[in-house]
């Protein structure tokens, strides 16, 4: 197969497909010679963002940029080139007795894409985002040349290509810190809330613990608007480990993964269907509180047990529609958001609600800031353009903002979008949607 051709593209929504030209080199001089000889490029990962973000003209993939670098064990510092994935370097580094700082719910996104989304986890609140413990990158910048940035070297690149979503240029390789784990093992608390109300107050009690995550039945109205299961859990220390899981605590037991073999009919997922899962997974924890220790595959990563699990949604694929709300607005706004999404029936089986901290104001293309976070998968169908229009209308009223690296058809006004940069070397399908959008 040649590295450099035309081909249907599409991220992990499967929404929206195009056909564009796609590149692959592992050479400097062919990548500066791809850039030199083309405009309107964009880097791409592992294609796990929902939208078009990484979608243009000509696509430049990092896939073979998967080379590590070096891994200083003494200081826990890792370096790697930008298309290495999450899971390979968890491979590495957690038998040594390390983990990463900040990790999305998917390990199997590059380190160019977690530097370009500026990704955030379940511990934001307490440790920021992935910039907290980035180091320095390496950027092929729009002139075609290699500059190394960092908080102290190319500053004003740095912080632009942070949550820069890929328009300052191509990421080639980063250095960041790592955090010491005894374990491979996380001491998990599962919380059952019956509404809105004390999903809120868990959280205002939960501040104090490094990760903390809802999932929400958002097709709940009334009383039980805003039904949850609350986890938040910590690293846990090997002599807190039951003696079963003591003898190894730094290395997990490899488990098969299912693979979703088909794209579903288009019939299985509907309201009905959705709130049978609601109820199930709610249901399926029986006590109010439950303690236990899972593995830290289990906690961070749950959805990436199932192979291809976006097929469930179907050929049409599907969205995910993410924002953050100030925290003082925070409550009401939620509300509002799931009643607006109860009356119409797009119910989403993945509705997961998180709390922020302060923001890091020299990041200022990062999507978070102080409030809260809800990230929800819709089905692409008929009615959801209309839907999404109302939830934007929510979201703008209470001061909010759209997650660029979930965004593929919200409007322009509620992202938090990219001061640095309008070249016609590196853009994206979502850079010039939201940019036309702006100019109507």
């Amino acid at each position: 197969m040649k590295p450099n051709f035309i081909q249907k593209v599409t991220n992990w929504g499967n929404f929206p497909t195009v056909e564009k030209e796609i590149k692959s080199e592992d050479s400097l001089q062919k990548i500066k010679d791809f850039v030199s000889n083309n405009n309107e490029i964009i880097a791409r990962g592992n294609g796990r963002c929902y939208g078009d973000a990484s979608l243009s003209e000509h696509i430049f993939s990092t896939k073979r940029l998967n080379k590590f670098i070096s891994f200083d064990r003494l200081n826990g510092v890792f370096e790697c080139e930008a298309g290495v994935l999450l899971s390979d370097i968890l491979e590495v580094i957690v038998p040594q007795g390390y983990f990463l700082c900040v990790t999305p719910g998917t390990k199997f996104i590059t380190i160019g894409g977690a530097i370009a989304s500026d990704v955030h986890g379940k511990n934001h609140h307490a440790e920021g985002c992935f910039s907290e413990c980035l180091l320095s990158f390496s950027l092929l910048n729009e002139n075609n040349e290699v500059i190394h940035c960092s908080p102290t070297e190319n500053t004003d690149k740095y912080w632009a290509t942070i949550g820069g979503m890929g328009l300052t240029g191509i990421i080639l390789a980063a250095k960041f810190t790592l955090k010491n784990i005894e374990t491979a093992y996380i001491r998990q608390e599962k919380i059952k809330a019956e509404n809105l109300d004390e999903i809120f107050k868990l959280f205002d009690e939960s501040e104090d613990w490094t990760y903390n995550v809802a999932w929400i039945d958002c097709l709940q109205k009334g009383e039980n608007i805003g039904r949850s299961l609350l986890m938040r859990g910590e690293h846990a220390f090997r002599h807190q480990l039951p003696q079963n899981l003591q003898h190894n605590p730094l290395r997990l037991k490899k488990n098969r993964t299912p693979t979703i073999p088909f794209y579903f009919p288009n019939f299985v997922l509907n309201n009905l269907t959705v709130k049978l899962f609601n109820w199930l997974y709610y249901n399926k924890q029986r006590k109010k509180e439950v303690k236990n220790y899972v593995d830290y595959e289990t906690f961070f990563y749950p959805l990436d047990v199932v192979n291809d699990w976006n097929k469930i949604y179907g050929k049409s694929g599907f969205i995910q529609y993410q924002f953050v709300i100030p925290k003082e607005n925070g409550k009401e706004g939620m509300k509002k958001i799931l009643e607006t999404i109860a009356k119409s029936g797009n119910g989403s089986f993945l509705a997961v609600l998180k709390l922020f901290g302060k923001n890091n104001p020299l990041a200022y293309n990062s999507f978070p800031f102080e409030g809260y976070t809800l990230a929800l998968d819709f089905k692409v169908n008929s009615k959801l353009a209309g839907l999404v229009k109302k939830l934007d209308e929510i979201v703008e009223e209470y001061h909010g903002r759209i997650y660029l690296t979930k965004d593929s058809m919200s409007k322009s006004s509620l992202t938090n979008y990219l001061q640095n940069v309008q070249n016609p070397k590196f853009v994206s399908a979502q850079h010039k949607r939201i940019i036309n959008g702006q100019k109507n």
